[in-house]
């Protein structure tokens, strides 16, 4: 039996913070990941790998916005939204994989599977909703799109305008958990749960409904990993391993960590809540609930055994 990684992919995989995110540019950033993930492979690992979709759900949201000024084109609630993202998303890396798996003679099958992630309706995140999604507007503006909408707005923290915000709330189970784990045990190589999975509750007559919300997506990732028993939880991001102090001069890598270690750190607030802190919660999530390790690395350093700043359990 190969063992089973989950791979969360970050933003940076497909559009990185100085480009326009044309769909060259985006093609581009995904080949030179998808490339570094056949070193795991290569290491005896089936894989799923999972992604973000912030910069994408933002771009469909302006487009909503766009088509209703102009053309009065029903907008879209946001589920819908992140399920367009996972689509998207999910061919451009299905596409660039199959590529890469010919160039390389593997043969593999691979399959995007647009997601649904149960959360609680009854979640605090939705009383205090805190994730920026979408546009950066003035303030007369947000104001008006908030009354007519309904939305909330908070001011950017870098005065760069103001922005929609949405609950965030825990994700509670992947809803295709049992077929994902079936496809991956077989080697197949699955993309599942793009943007933290589409958000949905039961209601009252136990009927799945959208809410609007974004999952975080390390969270949800880390759930999926220990749902079908994965071995290792990959978090890739734009650093090499995970460090103290970061960006200070006495700032330190670190190399393996225990969990309690992690929660130490965290409560110190070494790992900023808007970049490193979900991926160390994540990690802990997932050695906590069974997962042997968790591994935060870059996408080049894939297949060294010595790569990233790697949590375990003791």
């Amino acid at each position: 039996m190969k063992k089973i990684a989950v791979v969360a992919l970050g933003g940076n995989a497909l559009l990185r913070g100085n480009e326009t995110g044309t769909i060259q540019q985006q093609e581009k950033n995904t080949y030179d990941t998808c490339i570094n993930l056949i070193k795991l492979l290569d290491n005896d690992f089936n894989i799923v790998i999972t992604h973000g979709n912030g910069p994408q759900v933002g771009n469909i949201l302006l487009r909503n916005e766009a088509g209703y000024n102009t053309y009065k084109i029903p907008k879209m609630p946001l589920d819908i939204c992140v399920a367009d993202s996972q689509g998207g998303i999910g061919y451009m890396v299905e596409r660039q994989l199959r590529n890469i798996l010919a160039e390389k003679k593997i043969r593999k099958n691979v399959v995007t599977m647009v997601t649904q992630v149960l959360v609680d309706k009854n979640d605090p995140a939705f009383k205090n909703p805190t994730k920026p999604v979408g546009a950066f507007y003035l303030k007369e503006e947000a104001d008006l799109l908030a009354r007519a909408n309904n939305f909330i707005f908070k001011e950017d923290p870098r005065k760069r305008g103001w922005r929609r915000i949405v609950a965030s709330p825990e994700p509670k189970d992947v809803l295709n958990k049992k077929i994902i784990k079936n496809l991956v045990k077989k080697g197949n190589i699955v993309i599942a749960s793009g943007g933290g999975g589409v958000p949905v509750y039961l209601d009252d007559k136990k009927k799945l409904q959208g809410i609007e919300a974004v999952i975080d997506k390390d969270l949800a990732s880390a759930l999926l990993a220990y749902e079908i028993d994965a071995d290792d939880f990959f978090i890739l991001t734009d650093v090499p391993k995970v460090y103290l102090n970061f960006g200070k001069p006495d700032q330190k890598a670190l190399d393996t960590i225990t969990v309690e270690q992690a929660e130490e750190y965290l409560n110190q607030g070494h790992f900023a809540a808007g970049s490193m802190g979900p991926k160390i919660k994540a990690a802990i999530h997932f050695v906590r609930n069974g997962g042997k390790e968790t591994i935060i690395t870059e996408s080049t350093q894939l297949g060294n055994p010595k790569a990233g700043t790697i949590i375990t359990q003791n």
